[in-house]
Order: C-alpha cells, then structure tokens, then sequence
C-alpha cells in the first residue's frame, strides 16, 4: 500500500477474545515472525510449516482470555493490524506479552497506542507494575518497550526463550514528577 494512501487512516484498539479468528490471525503472524527470526538467526533458514504449527500448539494463548488474562487488537482503519497481551501475575503486577505490529506498518505510531492502551487496561483492572521478556534480536520490540516507559530489570522467570527482561512502574508514570 502507498504511504500517502495510509495517511489517511487511524488507528484504534480495543480489546477482543484471544480465541476469535481476527486474534488468531494476528497470533499466526507474530509467532511466524518471532521464529523466523530465531531460526534465521541461529539456523540460517526460515521456520518450516510443522515447525510452526508445533510451535502455536505448544504455546496456546488461551491464557489471555479473562478473568487471568485480556487481548488487545489494533486497527488500522478496519484492518486488524496489531495486538498485546496482559496476564495478571497476582494482585498488582501483569506480564506483558504477543506484542506484534505487522512489519508494513511499523512507524505509523499503532505501537505507541498499542502500549498506552496495554498501560490503561492494567490500570482499569488495579495493576500497578508491568512485567515482561523478550529476546536480544527481537530489536524493534526492545526499543518500543524503552520509548514507552520500560527498563531492564534482573530476571523473574527462566523462560526457553527469554533473554532480556522489562518492567513498568504505572505508579510512577502516573506521578507528576516522573519523566
């Protein structure tokens, strides 16, 4: 699509089921895109088929779905375009998760919404602290999470593929004095 097409439309998110078709079409894509990239770089090849459907099989979202858990959808115009997911930890913390803007509209700011909508849901439900883990080579990823309020912190889990680790006081963006 042009760019000077795509000026033209906005961007909107809301929340909707992990289990609906537009969510698993999003799902697919990033869990495509995150393997691929993890195969590219350590195999030198892209993820085969089996490799993928094994892969979703293996890491179900259905965890995303309330009471636990909720799933963001951004729109561009109509078009499902991105997405993120909360898992409430307990009381006051939630972990951040299958965050994913398609790569043809990285830069047009979906990101930024997507993450401020992601902060306003947490608060909605009482979560003070966001948590998350990503990978080193997962770099656009990385620099949403920093231009949005995220720093490094030690390790709190020992996933497979975490390599990196994030959080986000929401107390503390709230203040007036934080930057």
């Amino acid at each position: 699509m042009p760019t000077a097409a795509r000026s033209t439309q906005t961007w909107t998110i809301a929340p909707r089921a992990v289990d609906s078709p537009e969510a698993l079409a999003l799902l697919r894509a990033y869990f495509v895109e995150v393997s691929d990239r993890y195969y590219r770089l350590h195999e030198g090849r892209d993820s085969t088929p089996t490799e993928i459907e094994e892969g979703l099989a293996d890491a179900p979202s259905d965890h995303l779905a309330p009471p636990q858990g909720l799933f963001l959808i951004g729109r561009y115009g109509t078009e499902p375009a991105a997405c993120a997911g909360l898992l409430l930890r307990d009381g006051h913390t939630a972990e951040l998760t299958r965050v994913f803007v398609r790569p043809d509209l990285r830069g047009t700011g979906g990101g930024r919404l997507l993450m401020a909508a992601v902060d306003d849901a947490a608060r909605a439900v009482g979560v003070t602290r966001i948590v998350l883990d990503t990978r080193l080579d997962l770099i656009e990823a990385r620099t949403l999470y920093t231009r949005t309020g995220y720093v490094e912190v030690p390790a709190y889990n020992d996933g497979k593929y975490a390599e990196i680790w994030y959080a986000k006081d929401l107390a503390a963006a709230d203040r007036p004095d934080a930057t």
